[in-house]
């Protein structure tokens, strides 16, 4: 009885080491956030998590960098950079992000989209797949597309302005017959001030040269796959540090609005 007691402490401790570093732990079917949106939209650009701590938690998502330079894509295990310069660069896993999600992605669903759909189309084809909007989506689309409008953002300095303030000068990149991923999440309505409610893309060509928080797009052909995630973390700076003096009461819909179209 003794040792069993022993091997059940033993067990305990071991997982509880694993969940404390970090790591390897988070279950499928798990979106990880650092940070919120709202504190995003605020002005709090300075990183609190690295990209090798990102890699922990998934092989798949989006966000942005320390400073707001520039727009995250996570594919495959590997995290690329839109700077606004349009190029795609490879940050150094040291590099830190302010805000971002991720995924390890295991899709539960599978099919093809109708040519020549728009943003706006497919946001309703998969609607019309999961259609349980009060649970977590995680969206891969790969296609050819016969145009695709993309954004980044320039690294800002202190003081920070806000962030619809920095979207208004927004270097934008357009593109036809280009072929890449879409990467991003639908997530609920009740995210409100957490998470964009909806959907929320960001685009890689197949080559990772260009890319960008997605603005707009035309789909020649393709095919989508949906991670249902019914399990949300979210993990804020160490302390709170960089969140002190936010109002995080306000209400920032509009602000949203402008920065995500």
């Amino acid at each position: 009885m003794i040792n069993e007691m022993k091997k059940i402490f033993i067990r305990i401790g071991f997982l509880s080491l694993l969940f404390c570093s970090g790591c390897a732990t988070v279950a499928t079917n798990t979106i990880t956030q650092t940070s919120t949106i709202d504190a995003l939209l605020a002005g709090s650009y300075d990183g609190s998590v690295s990209c090798r701590q990102l890699l922990q938690y998934g092989d798949f998502g989006i966000g942005t960098f320390d400073r707001l330079d520039g727009e995250m894509i996570l594919l495959n295990g590997r995290i690329y950079q839109v700077k606004a310069d349009g190029a795609v660069y490879m940050p150094d896993p040291s590099v830190t992000s302010p805000f971002a999600s991720v995924c390890r992605f295991v899709p539960d669903n599978h099919f093809t989209l109708q040519s020549k759909s728009d943003y706006k189309m497919i946001q309703e084809t998969i609607d019309q797949a999961v259609p349980n909007k009060n649970i977590f989506c995680a969206v891969r689309i790969h296609g050819r597309f016969a145009s695709m409008k993309t954004r980044s953002v320039p690294a800002q300095t202190k003081p920070y302005p806000l962030l619809a303030d920095v979207t208004k000068n927004q270097p934008v990149f357009n593109m036809e017959s280009i072929q890449g991923t879409i990467v991003g999440f639908r997530c609920p309505d009740f995210v409100k001030g957490v998470n964009v409610p909806g959907y929320h893309f960001h685009f890689l060509s197949d080559d990772s040269t260009r890319g960008g928080h997605i603005l707009d797009f035309v789909l020649d052909e393709g095919n989508c796959e949906v991670d249902v995630c019914h399990r949300f973390l979210l993990v804020l700076p160490e302390g709170g540090k960089g969140m002190e003096h936010l109002d995080l009461s306000l209400d920032r819909t509009g602000e949203l609005q402008k920065v995500e179209k």
